[in-house]
């Protein structure tokens, strides 16, 4: 079953696509963005990183400046200031303009990453404990799940170690793709980074998130959310081909998937004599 499993996803040569994004040893930063999303995170991110280092170095400087200036060697007599008007409208002030600096590309970010665009394909996630299912309601007789390789399979299939799957999603580039999420047990969650997409995978309800990726690769994710003692074992794997791969996979995934079907009514009937 897994071999058959993998000779669908290395149809066309998708297995020597570029392993996009995924976590590199020590390191510190996000993952290369392929989606706009993505992209907005990080610009957020760094606008952030130089507002508090400016914070930092000002609050920094004004201790040293306080302790320096008013030390007691310097100041023999203390001042009894009780206020200074100035100062109090700057620190007022200056807090304000920077959270509004803050909210205004905030607010832009979190209303670009709910606003769920006209979808070009639609993919329903299912969470189970411990692997993800799939099913493309556009596309009647495609589902499947996806299960983490062993240590073993990813080495055979060079892929790396617990991100790789038995079957990938798979999407074209540059397309608007609606994303459904649920769950069949407990809380999980479907995140991958690079296209900056994070949100829960709840029983009995069913979330709504989006991404379009920019460029052609693989693309890892895991469960984000603690569901159990394998938790950290179900990965997500999103390979974004072009729309010529992606129409020759589907008609593939077709008969793929509805021989797996039939195969298993047979099996029901079977056990039903």
């Amino acid at each position: 079953m897994i071999g058959a499993m993998l000779a669908l996803a290395t149809l066309l040569g998708q297995v020597g696509a570029a392993q996009a994004a995924q976590p590199e040893p020590w390191q510190t930063y996000f993952q290369e963005a392929a989606s706009e999303v993505m992209h907005g995170i990080v610009d957020l991110h760094d606008l952030l990183l130089v507002i508090i280092t400016g914070i930092t170095v000002l609050v920094m400087a004004l201790l040293l400046y306080v302790i320096l200036r008013f030390r007691r060697s310097a100041n023999p007599v203390p001042s009894k200031t009780s206020h200074n008007t100035l100062i109090e409208v700057i620190w007022t002030l200056l807090p304000v303009l920077i959270l509004v600096a803050i909210a205004i590309p905030s607010f832009k970010l979190l209303y670009l990453q709910d606003k769920v665009h006209e979808a070009d394909l639609t993919i329903k996630a299912t969470g189970s404990q411990w692997y993800w299912s799939y099913e493309y309601p556009d596309h009647d007789g495609i589902a499947f799940d996806s299960l983490m390789l062993t240590d073993e399979e990813a080495a055979a299939a060079g892929e790396p170690r617990l991100l790789a799957t038995d079957t990938r999603v798979v999407v074209p580039v540059g397309k608007v793709v609606r994303v459904l999420v649920t769950a069949s047990d407990v809380l999980h969650a479907w995140a991958v980074p690079a296209f900056g997409v994070k949100i829960d995978a709840v029983p009995g309800r069913l979330n709504e998130t989006w991404f379009r990726a920019e460029r052609e690769g693989i693309y890892y994710g895991q469960c984000s959310e603690l569901c159990g003692i394998r938790h950290a074992f179900m990965p997500i794997a999103v390979e974004v081909v072009s729309e010529e791969r992606f129409a020759a996979w589907l008609e593939e995934a077709k008969e793929q998937y509805a021989m797996k079907d039939a195969t298993k009514l047979k099996l029901a009937a079977a056990q039903q004599r």
